[in-house]
């Protein structure tokens, strides 16, 4: 999908962002369709192609709190949420916050840890808060978590299981650069300097204010059936062993609102469902007999355009 967005607070995100992220208007949108509907995103791709500058370049132009994560498989838990500590001289135990406190949070090759390790962040992306030792502490608002993985590599890697995958709401390939947009990338200097003078166009508040404004993006009840038409034609099409969840038919409505709104519209229609189909639903299908790495991924992709071709959508 690609959203001409003409002017106004999004314009300026898009723009400042991609000013970065040379030549990938595409995913940029994507990822602030994500951040709209409070989601998360997963970027599936091979190293060096920009997914922690995609991340800073968003954290720097909303002003926001960035934190990275190198995930090994030596990571523990209290690497990600924090720890209670001990001090003598005041005889209580202090609580020092773990690096997901924070806006934008890079987990970085994110199935390199181990499952426990992995699902310390299931109740983070999906209610926002970290429970521990009997306190339940709130994370800042707004919250995102930006994870990659590299497929093409296993060796010493954890598959995310299906609770996982399903807790992000889009999953995109960056891709390698087109010829012309490598150049423009080796003549823009250094990524320390671009990412020095990049400054911010938006403000947390003014996040909050446009998440709001996404929720309330109106939604017929026809585009509503349609959504769930697609989620239950996935459930039973005989090449999917597994299809979209009811949370992955909740996500695409929220990120079809967020389309709507990125294209200048109080309102979502049927070429809104269309075009985040694929980066929502895609991550979530399991596939009898698929292949491994990005073969799998193109092989789901192919799935929801098939089955999507086949769901009447409403005139």
């Amino acid at each position: 999908m690609e959203t001409k967005v003409k002017a106004g607070p999004l314009a300026r995100l898009l723009d400042n962002v991609n000013g970065v992220l040379v030549g990938k208007e595409d995913v940029v949108q994507r990822t602030v369709i994500t951040l709209l509907a409070r989601g998360h995103l997963l970027i599936e791709d091979v190293p060096g192609i920009g997914k922690t500058l995609l991340g800073l370049a968003l954290a720097r132009s909303i002003d926001a709190k960035f934190r990275r994560i190198q995930f090994t498989n030596d990571l523990l838990p209290s690497d990600i949420l924090g720890i209670h500590l001990y001090d003598q001289k005041e005889a209580r135990f202090d609580f020092r916050p773990g690096p997901v406190f924070a806006n934008i949070l890079l987990a970085d090759e994110i199935n390199r840890s181990t499952p426990k390790t992995q699902s310390a962040l299931l109740e983070a992306m999906n209610e926002r808060q970290v429970s521990l030792e009997g306190r339940t502490l709130p994370l800042p608002d707004p919250f995102l978590v930006i994870a990659t993985e590299n497929p093409v590599e296993h060796a010493g890697t954890f598959p995310l299981p299906e609770a996982q995958l399903d807790r992000f709401l889009m999953r995109v390939q960056i891709g390698y650069p087109s010829a012309g947009d490598e150049l423009k990338v080796l003549r823009g200097g250094e990524i320390e300097g671009r990412l020095g003078s990049l400054a911010p166009v938006l403000t947390t508040a003014e996040v909050l204010e446009l998440q709001a404004r996404t929720a309330a993006v109106h939604a017929d009840d026809a585009i509503l059936e349609y959504a769930v038409a697609f989620a239950r034609a996935t459930r039973e099409d005989p090449r999917i062993r597994l299809g979209l969840s009811p949370r992955g038919a909740q996500a695409l409505a929220a990120a079809a609102r967020a389309a709507a709104l990125l294209a200048g519209r109080d309102y979502c229609i049927p070429d809104d469902v269309k075009a985040v189909a694929g980066p929502v639903a895609a991550h979530r299908l399991m596939l009898d007999g698929a292949p491994f790495g990005l073969a799998r991924v193109a092989e789901a992709e192919r799935l929801v355009e098939s089955v999507l071709a086949k769901v009447p959508a409403p005139r």
